[in-house]
């Protein structure tokens, strides 16, 4: 499994180390194949407009992080090694790293007593996935052998306001709304199409984004499901 990134990649300069990155990892591939290979990928590498998103929704980012999936993924989709791209959309769960927009920060502004703070009315709806579901789904596919791509995407998008009042519930804190200091962002709604999620590992199921919010809120984690396949 290939993961390493400097993420996300806001910069040219990091757009470049990354793709190095990838030629290292492509080099030894390439001289030495194996058997599968999954690739951690975003769902940064589709068109804003594409609506719903699916797996074969054209490849058009918008961004320096999805411009280097996208050619991480064309790098390794010309390996003689059979490979899996897995695209998260936005990730959250203890232990984030990032303190990006949405659950991971809002719940670290909770914890510190609040207010948690949106930017306008938080209207934007966006698809939220736990880590747990992510890690979950790439053991599948390497348990399976899996080949092409698969959305790691829950199929359900909400609006940041819907989060942050939910957070603010469980935590007791208020919910402030920061004026915009420029036009709303360029992709404010998302929404995904599942169906090949359901088709590839039926037996999956997505943790509720309320479930996960409470797991955030009382330091747990979402159960590891038993796979009979698995053993």
């Amino acid at each position: 499994m290939f993961i390493s990134a400097k993420a996300p990649a806001k910069t040219v300069p990091m757009v470049m180390d990354n793709l190095r990155l990838a030629e290292a990892a492509w080099t030894a591939l390439e001289a030495r194949p194996v058997a599968h290979l999954l690739y951690i990928s975003s769902d940064a590498i589709y068109a804003d407009d594409a609506h719903p998103v699916t797996e074969a929704s054209y490849a058009a980012p918008s961004t320096t992080h999805g411009m280097m999936h996208a050619a991480r993924e064309l790098m390794f989709g010309n390996l003689k090694t059979p490979v899996a791209m897995l695209r998260p959309t936005l990730i959250y769960g203890l232990g984030d790293p990032h303190n990006g927009y949405g659950p991971n920060r809002f719940r670290r502004e909770a914890e510190a007593g609040g207010p948690i703070r949106i930017f306008g009315e938080g209207e934007e709806r966006r698809d939220h996935v736990a880590v747990e579901d992510v890690a979950e789904l790439a053991a599948l596919i390497l348990l399976h052998g899996s080949r092409g791509a698969l959305n790691a995407v829950t199929g359900v998008s909400t609006s940041f306001h819907d989060i942050a009042r939910t957070l603010g519930r469980l935590y007791d804190v208020g919910v402030e709304s920061l004026p915009r200091s420029g036009p709303p962002p360029h992709l404010t709604h998302r929404h995904f199409d599942i169906s090949a999620c359901h088709k590839a590992f039926p037996g999956f199921r997505f943790t509720p984004l309320a479930e996960g919010l409470r797991h955030l809120r009382e330091g747990t984690r979402p159960a590891w499901r038993d796979w009979p396949d698995a053993r």
